[in-house]
């Protein structure tokens, strides 16, 4: 009786929306939000019932919120009615209510001050867990968070819908350059209070950069030329890794490759398509398609970039920031 029922909800679906339910997509999964201060609340609840497929359903969210970030203040309110209008979405007091009512979690507070806490919980209680951009808003509560996992046994994930551009897979894997010399990613560069400088848009660029380059970053340094703001790693296979974060009206594109054989580039622009899809089959399957070491040395390196920049422009190893 049991394979009946689960072969009709696999055909429901499918004809729904019109894909059949990837493998991995074994069963219904009631997710729930904290955080309602971004706009990748409704666009990945959106993302969520364009895809029936995936048989994931935001059912719930916890508004949160930080009074003293205007950025997070003035549009909490605004998104968790976004939600409950268009989509039905239960509005709850509490994250002890949230957990209550689902199975797996998103947390979505633009502000990274408040993550390791609103993490703590669904930690503990063992849901699995998507921690939207950045981890953390400091380097030592990213490791509080990775900690924690490894403590409860509980699997998250972290990082930007700009690992997921469609060209990262052939600049990674096959550029067609010849051995790779340097690899520069790019995103608009703006702050955020109560942040290091990277943490806030910086970090879609560099999530770009680890996505090619992968880990191995030995030390970084900054500098601002032509209104551009640069970041250089040093890699210890010899490679350079660049954070370029451009002039205002610069157009650059998302990653360029320089190698012994000539340069490439990627081409086009990404969306939450590819993100939301992995945080779908992450929810299913417990396997974060980033591993915490890299997302670690990823804030090493924008933790050594604020440094950096606080010395001159001096390399910061990130040895240094591990004592």
């Amino acid at each position: 009786m049991r394979t009946c029922m689960f072969v009709l909800v696999i055909a429901t679906t499918s004809a729904v929306s019109g894909a059949e339910s990837p493998q991995w997509a074994t069963k219904d999964l009631r997710a729930g939000i904290i955080g309602t201060d971004t706009s990748h609340v409704p666009a990945f609840t959106g993302q969520f019932r364009a895809h029936p497929e995936w048989r994931i359903k935001v059912v719930a969210a916890f508004k949160g919120g930080s009074p003293d970030l205007p950025t997070s203040a003035d549009r909490v309110e605004k998104f968790a009615a976004d939600i409950q209008e268009k989509y039905g979405v239960e509005i709850v007091g509490s994250i002890e209510e949230l957990l209550r009512r689902v199975d797996v979690v998103l947390l979505e507070s633009v502000d990274g001050r408040p993550h390791l806490a609103q993490a703590t919980p669904v930690m503990k209680a063992g849901k699995r867990l998507f921690i939207d951009k950045p981890l953390a808003a400091g380097l030592e509560d990213a490791r509080r968070i990775v900690q924690l996992s490894k403590e409860t046994g509980t699997p998250f994930f972290s990082c930007s819908s700009y690992r997921f551009h469609p060209d990262i897979p052939r600049l990674r894997d096959n550029p067609g350059v010849g051995k790779v010399v340097k690899v520069q990613a790019s995103s608009p560069f703006s702050k955020l209070e109560f942040h290091p400088d990277l943490y806030f848009y910086g970090i879609h660029g560099v999530e770009a950069l680890y996505a090619v380059m992968g880990t191995g970053c030995v030390s970084v340094s900054r500098k601002t030329e032509g209104g551009a703001d640069i970041t250089t790693g040093k890699w210890k296979d010899g490679r350079l890794g660049v954070y370029y974060g451009p002039a205002k009206g610069e157009k650059v594109p998302v990653v360029r490759i320089w190698g012994s054989e000539g340069t490439t580039e990627s081409a086009g622009s990404d969306g939450y398509d590819g993100l939301v899809r992995a945080i779908a089959e992450f929810f299913h399957t417990g396997e974060p398609p980033v591993t915490p070491a890299e997302t670690v040395e990823l804030f090493e390196f924008m933790t050594a970039a604020q440094r950096s920049k606080e010395r001159g422009g001096a390399e910061v190893p990130l040895a240094g920031l591990r004592k």
